[in-house]
């Protein structure tokens, strides 16, 4: 069976090797976190880079530290992928041959509940979780085939298998966690479907993350969460990149960093297996 997990608790570092054509990187949700990590690590490993993300100022300061850190190639394209002319600008650019790995790590929380959440926020987490990550993903793929390589990078969330769990400190979140258990599939799904292409096919999920994300909806501050700020109570981001990148290394396509033991989501594979079977003995 592909292996359909990730764990580790050493975050041992690890490795994409640039080619010599000069790949480029293009990462979403740049300005920040996981975004922000995953593009200083792929920089400081040869790659140039497009950055893509909502604040110009953000984007401006981290390609000036990747260019005089590094000495790579840095371009900004300041984007809303809930527009749809921004996310059909960011798609052409993802879309060139130069492209080697396309991390899609812009997100957009809303957390609350599900009936009192408007209707204008609702399509916009939809728009950025889902349809700009199967946009991209699709503008992308087609050139990585032709040219024999290539990585894709789709950032979900451990929600994606435990929203439906207490929330306990987190108030309700359907919707983000619908939204991740889809990139979930549609990634995993993707990857069966490419296997045996030189593609390499990840979904990240991480847990609690020491970054900003969870007292935003990707920049506007969520009412009521002003303080609930955990960027001293999760995972430090670099350990997330350095458990994605040790995941491409050894082909797995779900990586949960931290995940001691992968029996449980393994089991998941097994659940579905079971299922399947059973539709099928049934006639369906």
């Amino acid at each position: 069976m592909t292996p359909i997990t990730a764990f580790t608790t050493s975050h041992a570092k690890g490795d994409i090797p640039v080619d010599t054509r000069r790949d480029t990187a293009l990462v979403t949700g740049a300005s920040s976190g996981i975004g922000a990590a995953y593009a200083e690590r792929l920089a400081s490993l040869g790659w140039d880079t497009v950055l893509v993300a909502r604040r110009a100022q953000r984007l401006d300061d981290l390609a000036r530290r990747l260019r005089e850190g590094t000495g790579t190639a840095v371009e900004t394209l300041v984007a809303d992928l809930s527009d749809p002319g921004d996310l059909a600008g960011v798609a052409r650019r993802a879309a060139g041959d130069d492209i080697g790995f396309l991390l899609n790590n812009a997100g957009i929380n809303g957390y609350g509940p599900f009936a009192g959440l408007e209707p204008e926020l609702m399509t916009k987490i939809l728009d950025v979780n889902v349809l700009a990550v199967t946009a991209l993903t699709r503008a992308a793929v087609p050139a990585m085939l032709e040219r024999g390589r290539g990585t894709l990078v789709n950032v979900a969330s451990q929600l994606a298998f435990a929203g439906a769990l207490p929330p306990g400190p987190l108030p309700e979140r359907a919707v983000y966690g619908g939204t991740k258990g889809y990139v979930v599939t549609f990634t995993r799904t993707l990857a069966a479907e490419l296997a045996g292409t030189p593609l390499r096919i990840q979904v990240l999920c991480p847990g609690l993350t020491a970054t900003e994300f969870h007292r935003s909806r990707g920049d506007a501050p969520v009412p009521g969460r002003e303080q609930a700020v955990h960027e001293d109570g999760g995972m430090p981001v670099d350990q997330v990149v350095d458990a994605s990148l040790a995941a491409l290394d050894t082909g797995e396509v779900v990586c949960v960093p931290g995940l001691e033991d992968p029996a449980p989501v393994d089991g998941l594979a097994e659940a579905e297996l079971a299922i399947r079977t059973a539709a099928r003995r049934g006639g369906s």
